[in-house]
């Protein structure tokens, strides 16, 4: 399958850069100069597989071009930043950013980050995610562990599920609940404790894969 790509920079030789080591990868690549014309673009071309986005642009800046592109698609966003502030990482995160990569970065790096993400969403549309000895059947609504079947409540299996989709990425309570409860959630943040609680023990060994994040959250890595 061919995937089309999104490149959004104000600078021409960064997105020449960028271009360059993915069409040596067979992707396709749009390119943006401004983020009213990223908008555009992205509007226009309804097969946009990935957007690469920098966030200090003229017109219209990054963040304000991943709130647009998340109005209309879940497409995953990887935001390019000079700033490497936690704040900012965290900021594109609750928009819903994919991956967040500081310049100056390497390429190649850049095209890993971009197939292992094709990768995944790949893997979920097809309904299945398998990470490290976890595999979650969407369809059959069943959980593997090493080849083990575990039994789930409906929550434990969707809040499992967020959590493979978004892996490696830092996740905060009110993210989840507004993901995983599907509303905005102004009860207790504690409710996702408590699940999480559940859903770790329910694993076993495998349970060490959700990593608490003092003070924000969680973060799903292997």
């Amino acid at each position: 399958m061919e995937h089309k790509i999104l490149v959004v920079d104000d600078e021409k030789r960064m997105r020449t850069l960028v271009k360059d080591f993915l069409v040596r990868q067979n992707f396709t690549v749009l390119e943006a100069g401004n983020g009213e014309d990223a908008v555009d673009i992205f509007l226009e071309n309804k097969d946009i597989s990935l957007v690469i986005l920098d966030v200090m642009m003229p017109k219209m800046d990054g963040w304000q071009v991943c709130r647009e592109i998340r109005d209309y698609s879940k497409v995953p966003v990887i935001m390019l930043t000079a700033r490497g502030a936690e704040q900012d990482e965290l900021k594109g995160f609750e928009l819903g950013v994919d991956e967040y990569i500081s310049k100056p970065f390497s390429p190649k790096i850049l095209v890993a980050r971009v197939q292992a993400i094709l990768r995944r969403s790949h893997q979920a549309s097809e309904g299945i995610l398998e990470i490290g000895g976890i595999e979650l059947n969407r369809a059959a609504h069943e959980v593997l562990i090493d080849g083990k079947r575990i039994d789930l409540s409906f929550k434990e299996f969707e809040l499992l599920t967020y959590f493979m989709e978004q892996k490696d990425i830092a996740l905060s309570r009110e993210r989840i609940l507004n993901h995983v409860w599907d509303y905005d959630y102004f009860g207790d943040a504690r409710t996702i404790d408590t699940h999480v609680k559940k859903l770790r023990s329910k694993m076993g060994e495998r349970g060490n894969c959700i990593k608490t994040i003092w003070g924000m959250g969680y973060k799903f890595e292997v």
